[in-house]
């Protein structure tokens, strides 16, 4: 039979485009570039107090040929007559005018611009900014934010008073209308335009963007999703400012000649047909058909869990059938869900193992990819936005202690696991509704990786989040919430081997801070099988409703 590898682990770091691009997708990595924005303001500092003691010594200089000038012109003659005063004025003239030239023609921003060139390199790309910029308006779908509510810093009700760098300008509100419309996503410029033209109207100013520019944008954003009437009403306020524009005067008229072929077509509708057609604007269906089911456990609505279903979870201690590590001291053990069965294991790292974990992996993540189905090959996916590393347990004493603490915990042999995969979500970073097991269409899901098919998962959490990073499994509607120190566990597969479809899940985005987790799937064969029927046998030392 063919060997396969057992299993694999994956620490997540939930925080937050191309190698290049994908590069600040991880909080981990972006605390990289404040401390580089703080470096460079440093230089900035020196370079303008170098041209500040530069002005100074040339004011004094000035300050004192003034009064002297003004001395000397008086009575030149007189001056003159005065040999030191002749010998002086010569010296002035044909060396000391010619020294300040010097100073005056002294470039004091050559140490800011070396500086400035040198860490250019690690700037974000424009890409970088679009992804960030796609980043907020995922998070603003998700968790059914408003723009006023992100453009004045009042993500989950922190603030009662938002500190000034929590919030957008008109700039900035353009441009993420700009970054939706080049994606012509002309839903989401529509909600960005027109916050920019609201805050203007409310007497915010910019030096780059004027009403002019934003009402160009909303009205053929408006109009690509079928508002025509709206459209023309936009139209008609930007020719109010700028009778002279010419694309708007096209506009008008191509507005005007479709809003009344409209009207005869709104004639012979019927009510239902018209309802059809308003509803088919806004925001557009897309691949995810149970993107509307996901969004909501993400923002905990939906959660399916009867109380009589609830009176069912207990809490205990577990020491995995007396366990030489558990039986003096077992594990806490809390159940999250019933069908699948899915349980949370309370205090399972320490703070100093999980930020040694990230100190190893940061240096080395990269664009996560996922198990091509049809190919088996690892590829990047829009719907997984994150950043991986892998550790091996040789690499360090930590990775090799959390390694043997997952097979002690649960039962599985890790002499063939994969290495320890490290993955941290960004900005608006998410992995989209998924199995973890390979299904029967997928014969290559696991090629690349030289696994056999999962069984289980695993999942700790290496930090508390304070809005958002729920995991979510959307056939059953359940919704775990991230916890510090804690692992959830499931199985993918039943004991006959075929895939558990209600184990579909997904991670979903972060909102306000960052969130690790620890993640593990066994491969299917036999003596896995053997095990899933022994880990039945474990010693509940008691059992009742959760007090951790």
């Amino acid at each position: 039979m063919t060997a396969y590898r057992w299993w694999i682990v994956h620490l997540l770091l939930f925080t937050s485009t191309s190698a290049r691009s994908d590069f600040f997708t991880s909080i981990g990595q972006m605390t990289d570039l404040l401390f580089m924005e703080k470096d460079l303001v440093m230089s900035l500092k020196d370079y303008i107090r170098a041209e500040e003691d530069k002005l100074q010594q040339i004011r004094r200089w000035a300050d004192k040929l003034e009064a002297l000038s003004a001395a000397a012109t008086e009575d030149p003659e007189g001056f003159l007559g005065q040999p030191v005063n002749a010998f002086k004025l010569i010296k002035r003239l044909n060396t000391e005018w010619t020294e300040l030239e010097s100073l005056v023609l002294m470039d004091m921003s050559d140490v800011f611009v070396s500086n400035l060139t040198i860490q250019r390199q690690n700037f974000p790309s424009d890409d970088d900014q679009t992804g960030a910029a796609k980043a907020l308006m995922r998070l603003q779908d998700t968790y059914q934010l408003d723009t006023d509510t992100i453009s004045t810093g009042q993500l989950a009700g922190l603030f009662s008073v938002t500190p000034a760098h929590l919030t957008l300008t008109v700039d900035d509100c353009y441009d993420l209308g700009k970054v939706a419309y080049s994606e012509a996503d002309y839903y989401h410029t529509e909600l960005w335009m027109a916050q920019a033209l609201k805050q203007l109207d409310q007497g915010e100013t910019s030096s780059t963007v004027d009403a002019v520019a934003i009402l160009d944008y909303l009205s053929y954003s408006v109009y690509q999703q079928g508002g025509l009437r709206r459209a023309l009403d936009f139209t008609k306020q930007l020719l109010e400012l700028d009778p002279t524009h010419q694309r708007a005067n096209g506009n008008l008229k191509y507005f005007e000649y479709q809003l009344s072929k409209q009207k005869k077509v709104e004639g012979r509708e019927d009510e239902e047909q018209q309802k059809q057609r308003k509803e088919s604007q806004g925001r557009h269906d897309d691949y995810l058909p149970e993107r509307n089911k996901y969004e909501k456990l993400c923002r905990s609505e939906g959660i399916r869990m009867t109380p009589r279903r609830q009176s069912r979870l207990f809490c205990r201690y577990y020491d995995n059938g007396r366990h030489p590590r558990f039986v003096i001291g077992p594990v806490k053990q809390e159940d999250e869900w019933d069908r699948p069965h899915i349980v949370r294991y309370h205090d399972v790292v320490s703070e100093k193992e999980m930020e040694k974990v990230k100190e190893l992996a940061k240096p080395r993540l990269r664009r996560a990819t996922v198990s091509n189905p049809i190919t088996g090959v690892l590829e990047t996916a829009q719907y997984r936005i994150s950043k991986s590393a892998w550790l091996a347990a040789f690499e360090h004493p930590v990775v090799d202690t959390i390694n043997q603490r997952i097979e002690d915990i649960t039962g599985l042999d890790i002499s063939t696991a994969e290495d320890l995969q490290v993955a941290n979500y960004g900005i608006g970073g998410q992995y989209e509704p998924h199995f973890d097991f390979g299904r029967k269409d997928e014969p290559d899901a696991f090629e690349e990786l030289g696994t056999g098919n999962r069984i289980a998962t695993w999942l700790l959490y290496m930090s508390d989040v304070q809005a958002g990073g729920a995991t979510v499994f959307t056939d059953i509607g359940a919704s775990v919430k991230p916890k510090k120190g804690t692992a959830v566990f499931w199985y993918n597969l039943h004991r006959s081997g075929e895939g558990d479809y209600l184990t579909r899940h997904a991670a979903c985005p972060v909102l306000l801070g960052n969130k690790w987790g620890e993640f593990f799937s066994p491969a299917d064969t036999p003596e896995i099988q053997d095990l899933l029927k022994a880990t039945e046998n474990v010693l509940i030392v008691f059992d009742q409703r959760c007090w951790f």
